[in-house]
């Protein structure tokens, strides 16, 4: 499996089938809105690729906060259906710590929902903790 960073919108776009395991409803039009308010602001991809065929993908910011100082964080993870407990993952988070030591970060953050137990064993066992709750309020 081949693990790369995309940073165009073009190369993006291509991932919606795999993004769509995650969000269904995802539309081209939608998605591709999303990304033009996105990637300029250090938005990028993290993509691993078996034979062709994207079977990995997650978004990586890269920013600044005051309680962490430079970060990266990873947004929207995904594996494909098949290919979960095979190892795609493990490379996503291997890349992004990598990437994030290059930069001169001291952290990786993420956001999992309470309710996805599965990916919070997979983070507790590659060394992550809970350091807080992430709170949203809807305005809808």
């Amino acid at each position: 499996m081949l693990v790369k960073e995309l940073f165009t919108l073009e190369e993006m776009l291509e991932q919606l089938p795999l993004l769509q395991q995650l969000y269904p409803d995802m539309t081209r039009e939608k998605y591709e809105s999303m990304l033009r308010d996105m990637v300029p602001n250090n938005y990028s991809q993290v993509v691993v690729v078996d034979g062709g065929k994207c079977v990995g993908l997650s978004g990586i910011w890269f920013n600044t906060k005051l309680w962490t100082g430079k970060y990266i964080e990873l947004d929207n993870v995904v594996t494909d259906k098949n290919y979960r407990s095979k190892g795609v993952g493990k490379l996503i988070n291997d890349f992004a710590e990598e990437k994030a030591k290059n930069l001169g970060c001291k952290f990786i953050v993420l956001d999992a929902f309470t309710e996805n137990r599965d990916a919070h064993r997979f983070y507790f066992r590659d060394g992550y903790v809970i350091r807080g709750f992430h709170f949203l309020k809807n305005l809808k």
